[in-house]
């Protein structure tokens, strides 16, 4: 199974928009304490599911906290603001479910890739793929 490391984050897919004729993503991510995370955004067509494996995210939904540990889980539908972030000190994994899936791994191994060139990532790179790819950033 491939994993895609994205500084503090590592994804590997389960199933993926390739192999589910569209029907869903599914990934489990872990994020390691105090890891950079993704800026506040919504997609456009997929919603998505969080379920806790271990440790414990916290992810904010719509201007809520919602506290993810394990057997917990959260709901995001699409067009709803959500970012996430691990204050623990130790890693924390949770399932992701997206559906219809519509994502796939590539748009995690673009970021991957312009992370990993060095130095601070240009941020309308990732505004670029991140459009490409259906994900909109907003102000945090």
């Amino acid at each position: 199974m491939e994993t895609i490391r994205i500084g503090g984050l590592a994804l590997e897919f389960l199933h993926s928009k390739d192999d589910t004729a569209g029907s869903l993503d599914l990934f489990r991510m872990t994020v390691a304490p105090q890891a950079k995370v993704p800026a506040p955004h919504y997609h456009e067509s997929w919603d998505e599911v969080v379920y806790g494996l271990s440790g414990t995210l916290t992810f904010r939904i719509d201007g809520a906290d919602h506290v993810i540990g394990p057997g917990g889980s959260a709901f995001v539908g699409r067009g709803v603001v959500h970012s996430f972030r691990n204050d623990s000190q130790e890693p924390a994994t949770v399932l992701n479910v997206l559906t219809p899936g519509v994502l796939g791994p590539a748009y995690f191994r673009e970021i991957a890739d312009l992370v990993a060139a060095g130095g601070p990532p240009d941020l309308e790179k990732v505004k670029a793929i991140m459009s490409r790819y259906g994900l909109v950033p907003v102000a945090g």
